[in-house]
C-alpha cells in the first residue's frame, strides 16, 4: 500500500503547517520561506571560494555583503561587514550607494533591512529558507487574537507591546501600530522602562526568555509578575484574573538554540572546567541566566572575551559558530573559550546560508539576474520602521 492510500483509508490529509514543513507549499508570511530557485554549484567544488571572490570583484560598489555574527567561517570571509541584525541593517542603510545588499543572516534581518534601506536598494537572501524558529512562533494572526482577549479582559489600553527585533515585518508593524517599540538583547532593559512609562503593562514578543529575563533581572519584578501567554490555547491558557494582575504578558517563543542550555549545562561545565566563567545570552531560560556568572548580547559576549585577562577560562552559552570562531580568535592570549553544552548547537536555519548559496547569489547578480529579493509592503514596513524609530529615540 502506498502511503497515498494509506492516508486516503485513514481519511487523513496533510496540514498546511505540515506541508510547509516538508517543502511542498509556501506561505509568504512565513520565516521558513521557500527552496531557493535555480542550480546551485556543488558543494564540493573547489572553486567556489574563487568563484565568489570574482563575483563580488566584479559587482563591485553595487554590492554589500551583510554576515552575522551566527555565519558559518566560509560565509563570513566575503562580509564587508559582521555583527548583530539591528547593527547590520543599520549598515546596510549607510551605504546608499550599494545597488544589492546581500544579506548572509535569516529573513527577519533582511525584511528589517528593506525596511530601513532607500527604495531603490535590494535585499537579497542567499537562500530564502533561511528563516527563524523564533520569529515563526508569533504569526501576526496569532497576536491579533491575543490583542482581542486582552480587549475583552478590559485591559489592551493599559497594555504596550514590545518586540524583540528576532520577529517577522508583520509583528513589527504590529507593534509599531499600537504605540509599542522594538528592542535588542542590548537595550531591552530601556526599552522596557521607556514601556511602563507609556502604560501599566506589556506584551512582549516572541521571546519569552528575553522578557522574563530582562523584567526579574534588570527592572526587580518578581516571577509572578510575568504569565505566559500560549497562542495555540483558548484565551492564550490563561484567566482574565491573571491577565489583569500580570505587569509581563510574556509570549510562549523562544529560540531554538539558547533554549537548549540547562542548569545541568553550567553545572556540568563548572565540574569540567575549575574557576571557568560562566557566560550566556539572554534569550537562556532564567534558570541558565541566574546561574551564570555574566549575561549579554551577542556584541557583549565579544567585548567582554576581548577585555578577558590572558589565562581566564570561559563557557560560552550561545551559538556554536559564534564560539568557535571566538576559541580560536583568543587562543593566542591563553583565554580558554568552550562551548556550555557538550552537545553541538548551530543554528540550522542561520546554516542554510553556505557557500554555495552565496556563490550562486553574487554569479546570479554579476549576470544582471536579480534573485530572491526580499521587499516588505509599504504599509507594513511602514508601521514597523515608526517602531523602530521609537527603539532608536530610547533616553
Amino acid at each position: 500500500m502506498t502511503t497515498a492510500q494509506a492516508r486516503q483509508d485513514l481519511d487523513v490529509q496533510p496540514t498546511p503547517l505540515a506541508l510547509l514543513l516538508l517543502g511542498r507549499e509556501a506561505d509568504a508570511r512565513s520565516e521558513r520561506g521557500v527552496e531557493c530557485p535555480g542550480d546551485l554549484p556543488s558543494p564540493s567544488d573547489p572553486d567556489l571560494v574563487e568563484r565568489a571572490r570574482a563575483a563580488k570583484e566584479k559587482l563591485g560598489e553595487k554590492v554589500f555583503i551583510l554576515g552575522h555574527h551566527y555565519q558559518r567561517d566560509e560565509v563570513i570571509q566575503f562580509a564587508d561587514v559582521t555583527g548583530d541584525s539591528f547593527k547590520l541593517a543599520k549598515d546596510a542603510a549607510a551605504r546608499p550607494e550599494a545597488e544589492y545588499i546581500v544579506f548572509c543572516g535569516v529573513h527577519f534581518m533582511a525584511e528589517s533591512a528593506d525596511i530601513l534601506t532607500a527604495d531603490d536598494q535590494k535585499v537579497v537572501l542567499p537562500d530564502l529558507a533561511a528563516g527563524c524558529s523564533m520569529a515563526d512562533m508569533a504569526t501576526a494572526e496569532q497576536v491579533a487574537e491575543c490583542w482581542d482577549v486582552l480587549t475583552d479582559a478590559g485591559i489592551a489600553e493599559q497594555v504596550v507591546p514590545v518586540s524583540y527585533m528576532n520577529s517577522s515585518a508583520d509583528i513589527k508593524a504590529f507593534t509599531g501600530e499600537h504605540g509599542g517599540t522594538i528592542c535588542t538583547s542590548s537595550n531591552a532593559e530601556r526599552a522596557l522602562n521607556w514601556a511602563f512609562e507609556q502604560g501599566e503593562k506589556v506584551l512582549f514578543l516572541p521571546d519569552q526568555h528575553l522578557g522574563r529575563n530582562t523584567a526579574v533581572r534588570d527592572l526587580g519584578m518578581s516571577l509572578e509578575d510575568c504569565v505566559l501567554y500560549n497562542p495555540h490555547k483558548p484565551n492564550g491558557g490563561l484567566t482574565t484574573e491573571e491577565l489583569r494582575n500580570a505587569k509581563m504578558i510574556l509570549w510562549r517563543g523562544h529560540c531554538s538554540v539558547h533554549g537548549r542550555f540547562s542548569l545541568d549545562s553550567v553545572n556540568d561545565v563548572r565540574e569540567r572546567v575549575p574557576g571557568v566563567n560562566v557566560l550566556v545570552h539572554p534569550e537562556c531560560k532564567h534558570e541558565v541566566v541566574s546561574a551564570a556568572d555574566y549575561v549579554g548580547s551577542t556584541e557583549y559576549i565579544i567585548k567582554t572575551l576581548e577585555e578577558a585577562p590572558a589565562g581566564s577560562k570561559w563557557a560560552i552559552g550561545t551559538e556554536l559558530n559564534l564560539v568557535r570562531r571566538l576559541a580560536n580568535r583568543f587562543a593566542a592570549d591563553d583565554k580558554e573559550i568552550v562551548f556550555l553544552d557538550k552537545t553541538v548547537c548551530f543554528c540550522s536555519t542561520m546554516n542554510r546560508i553556505d557557500l554555495p548559496h552565496l556563490v550562486w547569489a553574487l554569479e546570479s547578480l554579476a549576470d544582471g539576474k536579480e534573485i530572491n529579493r526580499i521587499q516588505v509592503d509599504k504599509e507594513t514596513a511602514d508601521f514597523a520602521q515608526l517602531a523602530l524609530e521609537r527603539m532608536l529615540a530610547l533616553p
